[in-house]
């Protein structure tokens, strides 16, 4: 290395995403993309206009994606939305996931799987 070289720092390997220079395999995290954050946050807005929910937290992990809702910030989430790339073939890569476990409702297409959260109108009584 002769003195007029420019040294070109790498950025520090973090914990299993390997050294620079190496073949990675697959992402290091997976995370909700600008299209499916837009519709997960459009629906979020809708239900705190309403007075339903009031907080959220996003959690993107080395497997799955996580926006959890919350009807107060002290209180486990009401619903979480996961992206799980793992089932993407299988039961599908999206799921909503109700307070207790239950899942309600898995598939292919956020739009369609979110479906299980916006309220049916309700006639009033007369």
């Amino acid at each position: 290395m002769s003195d007029g070289e420019p040294i070109i720092p790498f950025p520090r390997s973090e914990p299993g995403r390997g050294t620079p220079g190496q073949g990675n395999s697959g992402p290091a995290q997976i995370a909700f993309d600008r299209k499916e954050l837009n519709l997960i946050l459009n629906l979020y807005g809708m239900h705190v206009a309403e007075g339903d929910w009031r907080d959220y937290a996003m959690d993107f992990g080395r497997e799955v994606a996580t926006f959890s809702i919350f009807r107060r910030t002290s209180e486990v989430p009401l619903y979480r939305i996961v992206k799980n790339p793992a089932l993407a073939r299988k039961q599908g890569l999206y799921a909503v996931i109700a307070q207790g476990g239950l899942i309600l409702k898995r598939g292919h297409d956020l739009a369609q799987v979110l479906r299980v959260l916006i309220k049916k109108p309700r006639l009033a009584p007369t």
